[in-house]
């Protein structure tokens, strides 16, 4: 399978965009993804002008809008939230201690990541296939993604800023425990379905489904790492054992209440 150039531009944009992780190791998978999908977003504005329809510009610009509001949000958190660095220290590598091999692995890793989650629209324009239904249907899950994250982040920080010390059970997080993941497995939903009709061969699905396996294998990896804090924080509160048998951890209406055995959720 012989990927076009324009793909490799991506990705090598999403090399530079991501290279900030070399500053501070998390920022490969935080601020580094965000930025990543929205310069992603703009480059492919940029590269298919001329094949660039209302859907597909719908598309891009949500990549910019998301992954700017993702990246300044964590760019937020990380830099000017005390509460957020005293809660999290001892609890994230500062990566001072991990060889310069295994970063660049991350690094790339990454990267590949970043640009094969936009390829269902990236095959779109690259093909030559236009907009059809599924590109707006497509959008449409996209953008409700994003509006559910940004209101699960929103609520999040509401909750912590009345008691910090208490775990957040109010709002959409009396649906499942992890919203904001939610949201994101949403908006990349609807990227995958954006492809439909357009994605042609073996090979592009197979590129395409890389992408959309490997964010909803991060997110359940994430939602593992938030179980477990959550319960060395909060392991002895009645209130959050009853919250945690009860609210499902990141699918609505699915009964899966704990990751936390699933030792291979490791990203």
């Amino acid at each position: 399978m012989v990927l076009p150039t324009n793909f490799w531009l991506l990705f090598l944009a999403a090399m530079v965009i991501s290279s900030i992780g070399f500053k501070n190791y998390v920022w490969f998978i935080s601020l580094g993804y965000g930025f990543s999908i929205a310069g992603e977003g703009l480059l492919l504005m940029l590269l298919y002008g001329k094949e660039l329809t209302l859907g597909t510009v719908i598309c891009c610009v949500l990549f910019i809008i998301y992954g700017c509001r993702l990246g300044g949000y964590l760019a937020f958190r990380e830099l000017k939230s005390s509460s957020y660095k005293k809660n999290m220290t001892g609890e994230i590598k500062d990566g001072k201690t991990i060889p310069m091999g295994v970063k660049i692995a991350i690094w790339v890793t990454c990267a590949a990541l970043y640009v094969t989650q936009v390829s269902g629209v990236f095959y779109r324009l690259h093909n030559g296939s236009g907009s059809n239904v599924w590109t707006y249907v497509g959008a449409a899950i996209m953008l409700f993604g994003i509006i559910l994250e940004t209101a699960a982040d929103m609520q999040k920080n509401a909750a912590k800023k009345v008691n910090p010390r208490r775990f957040v059970d109010t709002g959409l997080y009396r649906i499942v425990r992890c919203p904001n993941y939610l949201g994101e497995m949403i908006f990349w939903t609807g990227v995958l379905i954006s492809g439909i009709g357009a994605v042609t061969g073996v090979g592009q699905w197979i590129v395409v489904l890389i992408g959309y396996v490997g964010i909803i294998y991060v997110m359940f990896s994430g939602a593992r790492r938030l179980e477990v804090r959550q319960n060395k924080n909060y392991g002895n509160d009645p209130e959050y054992q009853k919250y945690a048998t009860t609210v499902p951890i990141l699918l609505p209406f699915v009964p899966l209440y704990s990751v936390e055995k699933h030792k291979w959720l490791v990203a």
